[in-house]
């Protein structure tokens, strides 16, 4: 071993040496923002849709924790204590009927199909892979409440799930204020932030900035049996790592809210992030064909980096009849991940091999949005126009590097250059009808959606899907404390941008990707029925769902000429899932407040495997503790979550759990002591299995969420 150890500090000390390749990737694809807003001459000036779905009402007097709306339930967490130096995925993961693994895998209700909105709009940030990250380094303090819709309706465009809204802060009551926050950890982990507001006449201004020094601990273990149907040859690989991966994380946001008049307003926000990490990763990987045996470390040092930016400008209308809200939107992330690795070999002996590669990324949104809604005898009727032009370019590269002469030989395998195109285009309308003891609203979306996939080299591929979604939701006020619910929603899901890469992409020493230019959108279903009742210090709610889809997406592998795993996706597959779910909150007295909400549900899959389907039937749940208590100048709370073992196509995964404290002293009138313990018993390890006519994959991913952070928060008045 102490000879592996000189080979390997060798080696780091060579890789620091060697010349620095600066990868240059394709002319980006510029999606200029193509729609100019006509609505606001062709409608009545009358109008503003900040929820295109229901009225606006405004109460003064202290918030409700928890509103529970005819399509959504708001939780206000702006005075969530574990929000105050967490993360928005603490704050996600503490919210009911949410679940957030350690890995910021999300769902709702057992619903994985999940979309994340920041102030009611998709952002670059929040798609595909990217989205992890964005939530496991934005800060919590700056969220205002959580909107969770199950089963949205045809104002939102639901990409075949479940929406989680997150309603940023903004501070609209005259005068000035701002606040500082802080906190750390072991490891030399800590952040800092600090925000304020300015109101004043008829403008309103707020800002904030963050520092953050995140990091993370993460363990992975993959063993793999496979075997070659078209060679005929069987073997073994195995992979082992432990990484500490830092990030250092900036951001900043600035907004201004300007009242033209009673009835009209102009908004204009604009935010920036930035992340990035030098994970030094060793991976062992240990690969057995026939009688043959290769050991060997894996040795990569990144950089990766991650940046996003967004801006907005909004304008509004209201007045007692009709409401109008017209926005224009332009978000970007762009991404490096860095592929270079050195194989170090232990068994048999030989030089060490050097590779140099990365993956460049960069995705455009550009959003234009009309919404409007307009009293009626009946209840309301609302109606608007959503045009999105989004761009994702990506750049592979992968090359042999001879250390001798640092002459690099790319691999035309893959590296490679493509850039998918889409655009939406939608039209919905909502009629709100209230009858006596009846509540409804009736939704329609009609949507055209255009895909282009262009190749660097190679033939451009394109496709074009025009949907009408229908969405219902009813509710029956049975009494003054309880009412009954059923609502639906039809939708379709887009392929990921990366699911479409025509190419092949390295993974890692064990996997290659490739992607499917032909897939086309998965089509959903989603019926719910429940009821709510309420009582003196007592809120419940009982539910049953059905989920159904179909040319659901599934994964397609194969090995290439190196018996190397080579994962595609494909149409063809089929899913159901079905069960129930509640939730019970008590407060028995203004000091203690006490909550469960848990769900079981039976899920089967039908996946292609080869030359058949493959039928899977299983049952999962889910269950969500929390508890607070305040005394004196003291507020604790807990938040335990617990996930069940479950199914994925020909495979399935193992349980997680995760009990966090939080507890916030108040030292003065305006500073306070938070002290976050995050996953006091360490139950983030997550096992898996696949199964498939040519592979058998077993492993886990554990990425260690126990930590404790001590921190503070001062207002400034």
């Amino acid at each position: 071993m102490a000879k592996l150890r000189g080979v390997r500090d060798r080696e780091i000390d060579h890789r620091r040496r060697m010349s620095a390749y600066v990868l240059r990737a394709t002319p980006s694809v510029l999606s200029a923002l193509s729609v100019i807003l006509f609505g606001l001459v062709m409608l009545p000036v009358e109008a503003r849709a900040e929820d295109p779905a229901s009225p606006t009402v405004t109460v003064t007097g202290k918030k409700e924790p928890v509103v529970k709306k005819l399509d959504k339930t708001v939780y206000d967490v702006s005075s969530m204590p574990r929000a105050a130096n967490g993360t928005a995925q603490d704050v996600l993961q503490a919210t009911p009927t949410v679940s957030v693994t350690a890995d910021g895998q999300i769902s709702v209700k057992g619903n994985s199909q999940v979309t994340v909105l920041v102030d009611g709009k998709p952002t670059a940030m929040m798609a595909g892979d990217e989205r992890v990250v964005a939530l496991q380094t934005m800060s919590g303090a700056d969220i205002a409440s959580i909107e969770v819709i199950t089963n949205p309706s045809a104002a939102y465009n639901a990409n075949g799930g479940a929406i989680l809204n997150i309603v940023l802060k903004r501070n609209r009551k005259p005068g000035a204020r701002a606040q500082i926050q802080g906190s750390a950890a072991d490891q030399g982990l800590w952040n800092v932030g600090m925000s304020g507001d300015v109101t004043g006449n008829d403008i309103s201004v707020h800002g904030n900035l963050a520092f953050r020094h995140d990091g993370t601990l993460k363990f992975r273990q993959s063993a793999v049996d496979w075997n070659n149907s078209i060679g005929g040859q069987g073997g073994q690989t195995l992979q082992t790592s432990e990484v500490f991966v830092r990030r250092i994380v900036e951001s900043a946001a600035f907004g201004v809210d300007y009242v033209l008049s009673d009835m009209d307003s102009l908004s204009l926000s604009a935010r920036y992030n930035n992340r990035r990490s030098r994970p030094l990763f060793d991976v062992l990987n240990q690969n057995r064909t026939g009688a043959a045996e290769t050991i060997y470390h894996r040795i990569s040092y990144g950089p990766n980096q991650q940046s996003d930016d967004s801006a907005s400008l909004s304008y509004s209308h209201q007045d007692n009849e009709s409401a109008l809200k017209a926005m224009v939107q332009r978000s970007d992330t762009t991404g490096l991940i860095d592929k270079s690795y050195s194989d170090v070999f232990v068994e048999p002996v030989r030089a060490i091999a050097y590779s140099h590669g990365a993956t460049r990324s960069k995705r455009q949104l550009s959003q234009a949005t009309l919404d409007w809604s307009r009293s009626a005898e009946h209840g309301q009727w609302g109606m608007g126009l959503d045009i999105q032009d989004k761009a994702d370019d990506i750049y592979n590269y992968q090359a042999s590097v001879y250390p001798a002469t640092g002459t690099e030989i790319p691999n035309p395998d893959t590296t490679n250059a493509y850039a998918v195109m889409t655009t939406l285009s939608a039209v919905y309308l909502t009629d709100k009808i209230t009858h006596g003891k009846w509540e409804a609203l009736l939704g329609g979306r009609a949507e055209r959606m255009a895909l282009r996939v262009s190749p660097a080299k190679g033939i451009m591929q394109t496709g074009q899907w025009q949907a009408f979604n229908p969405s219902l939701h009813l509710k029956y006020a049975a009494s003054d404390q309880a009412d009954l619910t059923l609502s639906f929603r039809r939708s379709l899901q887009m392929p990921d941008p990366r699911d479409l890469n025509p190419f092949t992409t390295y993974v890692d020493a064990q996997n290659l990707s490739r992607g499917n230019p032909g897939l086309k959108p998965q089509i959903l279903n989603a019926w719910e029925l429940g009821t709510n009742v309420d009582a003196q210090h007592l809120s419940s709610n009982l539910d049953f769902f059905y989920r159904s889809s179909r040319d659901t997406v599934t994964d397609a592998r194969s090995f290439d000429t190196d018996n190397v795993l080579v994962t595609s996706k494909q149409n063809g597959g089929r899913a159901r899932s079905a069960g129930i779910t509640g939730s019970l909150d008590w407060t028995p007295e203004g000091t203690l407040r006490l909550g469960i909400d848990a769900g079981v549900y039976r899920v089967l899959l039908d996946t292609p495997d080869l030359y058949s389907l493959v039928h899977q039937d299983s049952i999962s749940g889910y269950m969500n503790l929390r508890a607070a208590y305040s005394f004196g100048h003291n507020d604790l709370s807990l938040n335990a979550n617990c996930q069940s073992a479950g199914i994925t196509p020909l495979g399935h995964y193992g349980p997680t759990s995760n009990v966090s404290l939080t507890w916030k002293h108040q030292l003065t009138k305006t500073l306070s002591l938070t002290v976050n313990a995050n996953d006091i018993f360490d139950g983030s390890k997550r096992s898996y299995r696949t199964d498939t006519s040519t592979f058998r994959q077993t492993g886990y991913d554990h990425f260690v969420a126990r930590r404790i952070y001590v921190g503070f928060v001062k207002k400034i008045e």
